[in-house]
């Protein structure tokens, strides 16, 4: 979908902004702030819709909003004295008040094949907390998580990945609108409800093209029973889409990962917590651990305990890295041999045992059957992405990880465009490796990563200035500037960045 703003175009599917045949470069929060005023402008919007909307509720400090909302205006040609197209009003908010045009592009062909005509498509919304509790949102989050998981497993259908469809959450949406904009023909929505030891999951599936309800149910049972009660609402939902596929492709496909349902809500916490910043996967590493202590087989807290002890070696904030990389390892094989038909499972052991030094090609393989079991798998293309990258073949790594960001276009863009801007360096094409890494520091200033290739990146392009001051900026991060990289399978992979950091250095 996009938008015209005037001169400027708006373009949600590809995360851009364009004036002519320009690309005006912005930063994610940025672009979910813009797009989140332009389909919001009926209304009046609140500092706290757009904390919730943007940042995830996390508390920001007013000047960071500012900043972010002065840069908005800037990429659109507005300013605050004006105010020709976004108006703030004292004390009660913003709101986009200039023209816009709404459009719905065809297809790019060079976009990954992925056609959704020839099947069916869904996406399934956030459910709406109605416990009454903030604190329950990541239970509602989750259950949504599960039942996308599901879906995920049936090789036919097309499943729009969460992150994508966050945007949409606490908003009156219009699901024919929603169907154009995520390019799917149906939508999932519902709600869940806790009072004590019951819960209420309602859904209802919709026609995203004529408005139709073509399903609704309602699901109570016991939190014991959880598991269960996504079972049920996977089944209906793929019953009503294909009949061909019958209920029974998703009932075979479903794997209950724990009868522990503390187990459930501590990985669920721990997971929400790994993909808020760099600096949190300590926390989340010892939430999994609980998981794990609860029920030792739980195959998904297995995995990501062991994808967190790499990020910890990886981000140079372990305090013993020995020690990391043995439970890594264990973590990773006991997964393996828990649930090795799991695509995330797959991904998310197989990730950590390549950066320990397993036969990397073996590795790759296990993440292709990974997406070969659920192609839909937008991790799962970030992941192979990363470990093509480490192995030496970085234009193979840029095209899986495009693939992921156009299953999920929508997520936070940081991780990935680093991987991106490393494959371009590491291919010598520096001057696409800069935009990319800077955008990553951007998302999340704490990763320490992206400052090393882009000192390095700097210092080969001659630009020492700039290659020093990235130096000093990750030397406030962490004091390891070279640390160990026989991750990297090429040495001439290795050389380039040593050499870099070497001259950014001073060395």
């Amino acid at each position: 979908m996009e938008f015209v703003l005037g001169d400027r175009v708006l373009d949600v599917d590809r995360h851009e902004l364009r004036r002519g045949g320009e690309l005006i470069a912005l930063e994610p929060q940025v672009f979910d702030l813009l797009v989140y005023l332009v389909r919001n402008r009926q209304r009046m919007v609140s500092k706290d819709d757009l904390l919730q909307a943007v940042w995830g509720g996390r508390i920001i400090s007013g000047s960071t909003l500012t900043s972010r909302i002065n840069a908005v205006r800037k990429a659109i040609g507005d300013d605050g004295r004006t105010q020709r197209l976004i108006r703030t009003v004292s004390r009660k908010g913003l709101r986009f008040v200039g023209t816009v045009r709404e459009e719905y592009a065809s297809t790019d062909p060079s976009r990954p094949a992925l056609t959704l005509p020839d099947k069916p498509s869904i996406a399934v919304l956030p459910f709406a907390n109605l416990t009454g509790d903030p604190e329950q949102e990541y239970f509602a989050d989750g259950m949504v998580e599960e039942i996308i998981t599901a879906l995920s497993r049936i090789r036919w259908l097309f499943v729009i990945a969460r992150n994508s469809t966050v945007a949409y959450k606490g908003q009156g949406v219009d699901v024919n609108g929603v169907g154009r904009e995520l390019g799917v023909r149906y939508v999932l929505e519902g709600s869940v409800r806790k009072a004590g030891r019951r819960a209420r999951i309602t859904a209802q599936l919709i026609d995203a093209l004529s408005g139709a309800h073509l399903w609704a149910d309602r699901f109570d049972g016991s939190l014991d029973d959880v598991f269960e009660l996504q079972d049920k609402v996977a089944s209906s939902v793929a019953g009503v889409i294909e009949p061909a596929l019958q209920a029974a492709e998703t009932a075979r496909s479903g794997h209950r990962p724990t009868a522990d349902l503390t187990a459930y809500d501590l990985y669920l916490r721990g997971y929400a917590i790994f993909l808020s910043a760099a600096r949190q996967v300590p926390q989340a590493l010892s939430l999994m651990e609980q998981a794990i202590a609860r029920d030792p087989g739980y195959g998904p807290a297995l995995a990501w305990a062991a994808y967190c002890c790499f990020a910890l070696i990886h981000g140079n904030r372990s305090d013993d890295r020995e020690a990391h990389r043995r439970k890594g390892v264990d973590f990773a094989r006991r997964a393996f041999e828990v649930a090795a038909e799991d695509p995330n499972v797959l991904v998310n052991a197989a990730a950590p045992l390549a950066y320990f030094g397993e036969d990397i090609e073996a590795m790759i393989r296990l993440v292709a059957r990974a997406l070969t079991l659920n192609p839909s798998f937008a991790h799962g293309w970030y992941v192979s992405g990363m470990i093509k990258m480490w192995a030496g073949r970085p234009d193979d790594a840029i095209n899986d990880i495009e693939t992921a960001r156009y299953l999920n276009p929508r997520a936070r863009m940081g991780s990935a465009v680093g991987v991106i801007g490393y494959s371009h360096f590491f291919a010598r094409r520096f001057d696409k490796a800069v935009p990319n890494l800077l955008l990553t520091i951007q998302e999340d200033e704490s990763y320490a990563q992206p400052y090393r290739a882009l000192a390095a990146c700097y210092a080969h392009m001659g630009r020492l200035d700039e290659a020093r001051l990235t130096a000093a900026r990750l030397r406030v991060i962490t004091p390891v500037v070279m640390p160990d990289m026989s991750y990297l399978r090429r040495s001439e992979d290795r050389e380039l960045l040593v050499s870099g950091l070497r001259l950014a250095i001073g060395e």
